[in-house]
């Protein structure tokens, strides 16, 4: 008896090119329904419908095709327990060997504007999991597919004959992601439908990548992404694969980039051209500039010892100009929305470097909460990219910081919100020039930032992210010249900070919001 195969699938990719082989190769029957069973008959593959091969037509508009005990006795059959093929006899059922399943594009549905809460439903596929799971369970007997990229392999080892129980092993875990996936996405959108309170957080997604280790050579490492979501949408031009390492520093890079607007949004006042250096996850240089070139070069300027290896991001098409500043160092990645063809061709020289296209509406699509591991669990929180509301801030000094001094203080508050805390920033004309970060204490970070920025500290700003439980930070930064501050306020001792402000002739901001980041 010729082995039987179930193909039923919605994304068709290569589903004709492994039916001919299945069938004139390899001697495989098939079955199938609906509209894999149609393409299958258009390209004159010899296919036998579920409905024929049941005896039992389909019902309700196509919801009820597969559900029956010739197909499921068909696939959950064990070969090797005897009372199995007893019962598979007794009811007329042949074994299936091989199911080809995915499932109804669910997730897709839901990316359409205004979609309706019906067309959604409908589009929750019922059978294709029934079919995937029980398959995967009995994966001793039954191969899974559920990835068009699996088909070749599938293929290739029915020729080698390498179709080995490890093999399958992969295969079912890959099923039981599929369906984990898919029933978390409608979990998660229904619950962002009907439910106004949190009660529990769901979702799964999908493995994109196995890293070559984790932050150290001894860590193992898996990338999860969605295909057009967040990184998982970015386009990698050249350079070698990334590593946990580089996704880490990319991430921090693009949420202090995204504080300076990203491309299309520069027709908004608040927005422009910017670029950041990462290092170990913080800012080690920030600035802004009237060309994404001029940016690039006084954010590397900034610390240039510390820019070595590191990750650059910028907010704009990178031009020639902006290339031969990224020539000019040692970088890990560089991630913005374009690279111009000028710029590649350049680029091109530096073979190992890294460059990622990532677009505006991957990152609109991707997951808006924070998510974090913790022991046995996860920590999920509201991302912290409020846009920053400048009503809301204070002047709480006699003296008022001038227009130059306000529009750097803006400035600093943007970096300070991206540097691991407790953190200082100590900026100058749209360029940081001193950053302490993940100290135990704040004036730590103050020293650290005040040493690295030096005479150049002079006239410049000071912005931390958490309030001044002492005047000792004011102090310090008197004592390098910086004339303006801007922190969030809400400490006991707050008059301490404000009377050694006034005594030392600087102006000081209060935003009523703090921004720590661990």
């Amino acid at each position: 008896m010729p082995a039987l195969a179930l193909l039923s699938v919605s994304n068709k990719e290569g589903i004709i090119p492994l039916a001919k082989a299945l069938t004139s190769q390899y001697g495989f029957q098939i079955i199938s329904s609906g509209g894999t069973a149609k393409t299958l008959e258009e390209a004159l593959i010899p296919v036998t419908r579920v409905s024929d091969y049941t005896g039992s037509p389909e019902i309700l508009g196509g919801r009820v095709k597969t559900l029956h005990p010739k197909v499921h006795g068909g696939i959950l059959a064990n070969r090797k327990d005897k009372s199995h093929q007893k019962d598979l006899d007794l009811q007329n059922i042949t074994g299936i060997d091989l199911v080809v399943v995915n499932l109804y594009p669910f997730k897709e549905t839901i990316e359409i504007p205004n979609i309706s809460w019906e067309e959604a439903i409908e589009n929750i596929d019922i059978g294709g999991p029934a079919m995937v799971r029980a398959a995967a369970k009995n994966h001793e007997s039954v191969t899974i597919l559920t990835r068009p990229s699996q088909y070749q392999l599938f293929l290739d080892a029915i020729k080698n004959n390498t179709l080995t129980q490890d093999l399958r092993k992969e295969f079912a875990l890959e099923a039981f992601t599929h369906t984990a996936s898919y029933d978390a996405a409608i979990s998660k959108w229904m619950q962002s439908k009907i439910i106004t309170k949190p009660t529990q957080w769901i979702d799964s997604i999908p493995i994109k990548q196995t890293l070559r280790y984790g932050e150290n050579p001894h860590q193992k490492a898996i990338w999860f992404s969605s295909k057009s979501q967040g990184w998982g949408g970015a386009k990698k031009l050249q350079g070698k694969d990334l590593s946990a390492n580089n996704l880490l520093d990319l991430e921090a890079a693009l949420s202090t980039i995204r504080e300076f607007g990203y491309a299309e949004d520069f027709k908004n006042s608040e927005y422009e051209k910017a670029a950041v250096v990462i290092k170990h996850t913080n800012p080690c240089g920030v600035a802004i500039g009237d060309s994404i070139s001029c940016a690039l070069k006084k954010a590397l300027d900034a610390d240039r010892t510390s820019a070595f290896g590191g990750i650059v991001a910028m907010n704009s098409s990178v031009d020639i100009n902006a290339a031969n500043e990224l020539k000019s160092l040692f970088l890990e990645c560089v991630v913005a929305p374009f690279f111009e063809d000028e710029a590649k061709s350049l680029l091109a020289e530096k073979k190992n470097l890294r460059l990622i296209e990532l677009k505006k509406d991957c990152i609109n699509q991707a997951e808006k909460n924070n998510i974090r591991s913790i022991l046995g669990g996860l920590l999920v929180q509201q991302s912290d990219d409020e846009l920053i509301n400048k009503s809301h801030w204070e002047v709480v000094t006699k003296k008022q910081p001038t227009i130059s001094q306000e529009k750097d203080l803006a400035f600093a508050w943007k970096v300070v919100r991206h540097v691991r805390s407790n953190a200082i920033a100590i900026a100058s004309l749209g360029q940081t020039i001193g950053i302490g970060a993940g100290q135990m204490n704040r004036v730590g970070s103050a020293k650290i930032a005040l040493e690295a920025a030096g005479s150049k500290a002079k006239h410049g700003v000071l912005a931390s992210d958490g309030f001044f439980p002492f005047d000792d930070t004011v102090r310090i930064a008197s004592e390098y010249g910086v004339n303006a501050i801007i922190q969030p306020g809400g400490s006991i001792r707050d008059n301490l900070s404000i009377e050694a402000c006034n005594e030392l002739n600087i102006s000081m901001i209060f935003t009523g919001k703090r921004h720590f980041l661990h």
